[in-house]
């Protein structure tokens, strides 16, 4: 039997794939000897993924979590902080870090404390100490209000990392995309159907999934709404390091805007937002989306222009900002039986706050916290189907309570923001700054915001 083909990771997976032959009883069915694959990265952390699954039987397993990314990986970390077991389901074959650097302000370093990653992050990262904004009609320039908590771009890929390998083993899944979820009658549980035939019957379901949600639609949570406006997003590096101050910098233009942000001394996260146009769609290609970043950018100052011009092509993605609405996070039932969701998969909103990194690592805290509070009550021997999905149920209903207020006030803030940058009609902008007067009269106070004690 030929060892499979399999495409090469890029610069942005953090893992790299090592083939073995074994005989088990695992996804094919006819039980003949398969490939099977482990994942490693630099700093030795293994997973074996598939050694104890059938694929010809269902599985009842106590806590799924759909999604590897930051918010699933940080809500894995905080159950198993309590003792909790989950497994991760991941649809890519490698967990990756699309989007380059993720800012993590004040309220985020309280959650990665109560996870036990944050001393490690701190080397990573230099701490952001100030923030100018300078228009590029006038030349004007002002400062930016920056909170006086903590606040760091750390490397997506370091940031996962370092969830990752927190874990113990055997709880992440690659390759587990998920097809459909259906309630099994009996038992109030969820029956999860994998891609690859696998059958999952999970007693609690957790949708991580991000954006485009697998776990939302099943809920019937209402579709995302597009600011229109794209991003794009990449590293430069200075080999020999860069003049930047330990500062957040952004250029505005009349129809796009450019931020920066060092990470250390020789690194700098940037990214581009511009309207949205049809060209977006045919940007895949690394080269061709750093021409168009370039044309949208022109008449800047050139320093921007040389760091976009010398940024790592691998770095580069472009994403159409999207959004959950205020009214409907306010008004969604983010809970049906054993099923809740959390991280973007709940309350997907635009970068202007910089708080989505943040806002997700807030939800696994309070997400676990409200599981485990509930657990001492529940005698998984004795105790049937029906009251183990009544009592879960409590526990997601209080961890949406938790979060609810706190996500509208965020989404509410952040799409203020949004539509104020896409320099909107002088009527819209004087309602626009009007509310964010009323509301929000201290610009920085959500990052204050403190999800407590694991």
């Amino acid at each position: 039997m030929p060892k499979p083909r399999l495409k090469w990771p890029n610069r942005n997976s953090l893992f790299v794939f090592r083939w073995s032959k074994k005989k088990a009883n695992t996804c094919n069915h006819d039980h003949k000897p398969i490939w099977f694959f482990s994942i490693s990265s630099a700093s030795g952390l293994y997973r074996d993924n598939y050694s104890n699954w059938r694929m010809d039987a269902m599985e009842e397993i106590e806590i799924v979590i759909v999604g590897g990314g930051i918010c699933g990986l940080a809500t894995a970390l905080a159950l198993h902080r309590k003792g909790i077991k989950s497994v991760v389901l991941e649809k890519s074959e490698t967990l990756r870090s699309t989007g380059a650097g993720i800012t993590i302000r004040a309220n985020g370093w309280c959650a990665l404390h109560q996870l036990g990653v944050a001393s490690n992050l701190r080397l990573t990262a230099l701490p952001i100490q100030g923030g100018k904004d300078i228009c590029l009609a006038n030349g004007q320039q002002q400062e930016i209000s920056i909170e006086k908590g903590e606040i760091r771009c750390l490397r997506r890929s370091e940031l996962i990392t370092s969830l990752a390998e927190s874990l113990p083993p055997g709880t992440i899944h690659l390759g587990c995309e998920v097809l459909s979820i259906t309630p099994d009658p009996l038992s109030s549980y969820s029956i999860i159907q994998l891609q690859n035939g696998g059958t999952i019957k999970a007693k609690v379901l957790i949708g991580c999934d991000g954006a485009n949600s697998v776990v939302a639609d099943f809920l019937g949570l209402k579709p995302l709404k597009f600011f229109s406006l794209s991003e794009v997003r990449g590293y430069t590096e200075y080999p020999s390091g860069h003049d930047f101050k330990n500062e957040y910098a952004q250029v505005r233009g009349d129809h796009s805007m450019i931020g920066m942000i060092p990470i250390d001394n020789k690194l700098v996260y940037w990214f581009v937002t511009h309207k949205a146009n049809p060209k977006d769609v045919v940007a895949k290609d690394p080269e061709l989306l750093q021409q168009l970043t370039l044309e949208a950018i022109k008449g800047f100052p050139t320093e921007m222009l040389d760091m976009v011009k010398h940024s790592d092509r691998d770095s580069l993605s472009l994403a159409r900002l999207r959004y959950h609405a205020p009214w409907d996070i306010l008004l969604e039932s983010f809970r049906k039986g054993t099923v809740t969701v959390a991280g973007d998969a709940m309350h997907v909103m635009g970068p202007f706050l910089a708080q989505g990194g943040s806002a997700a690592l807030e939800d696994a805290i309070i997400l676990a916290r409200c599981l485990a509070q509930k657990r001492h009550e529940i005698d998984i021997k004795t105790n049937g189907s029906q009251v183990i999905a009544h009592k879960v149920g409590e526990a997601l209903d209080q961890y949406v309570k938790e979060r609810r207020m706190r996500l509208v006030r965020l989404s509410t803030q952040t799409y203020l923001t949004g539509l104020l940058t896409k320099n909107p009609p002088l009527l819209v902008r004087f309602v626009c700054n009007l509310l964010m007067t009323v509301l929000f009269s201290d610009p920085t106070a959500h990052s204050r915001y403190d999800c407590g004690r694991l």
